[in-house]
């Protein structure tokens, strides 16, 4: 995934203007994925010279807020719907736990229950924004994403106990 279709797919939800934008990405793609506000602003800056965003207003302290051209909209379609997923992501986790038997045992359950303590947190999180995304009037498209999150965390969860 590259942060040019992220950031064009949470356009296409609403227009934003960088910093909006920074907040929608942590709170909606945040736990999969971080990106620094030194990151976001020269992308969008990118997918402005690309004609797949295009500034729609202007604010206090040189704030724009971009929108999805036809252009990008284009882009995130074929993205999600032609385009062969990158599969050979780095999983940072998966690699600790494939190391989690060189601990002592002490160690080993210390770092399992800082694991499953941050997971429960994460879930805790995640029925927060499922509350508020459950009231609004019309289905949000991030429910289904909050709901992959909740049934992954509660499989991470039992195999973490597991561990103990």
């Amino acid at each position: 995934m590259s942060l040019r279709h992220a950031l064009l797919g949470l356009l296409s939800v609403n227009p934003a203007t960088g910093y909006e934008l920074a907040q929608k990405f942590d709170a909606s793609l945040g736990t999969a994925w971080h990106a620094s506000h030194s990151q976001i602003y020269p992308e969008l800056a990118r997918l402005a010279e690309a004609g797949m965003v295009e500034v729609v207003g202007e604010g206090a302290r040189n704030s724009r807020t971009y929108a999805v051209t036809d252009a990008g909209h284009e882009e995130i379609r074929a993205w999600l719907i032609e385009a062969e997923a990158n599969r050979s992501q780095r999983n940072e986790t998966a690699v600790r736990w494939f190391l989690l038997g060189l601990l002592d045992p002490e160690d080993r359950r210390a770092a399992v229950d800082r694991e499953l303590a941050y997971a429960e947190e994460y879930v805790a999180r995640l029925r927060e924004t499922a509350e508020l995304l459950d009231a609004m009037e019309h289905e949000h498209p991030f429910r289904r994403t909050v709901d992959l999150g909740l049934r992954t965390s509660a499989v991470m969860q039992d195999w973490l106990r597991e561990q103990r």
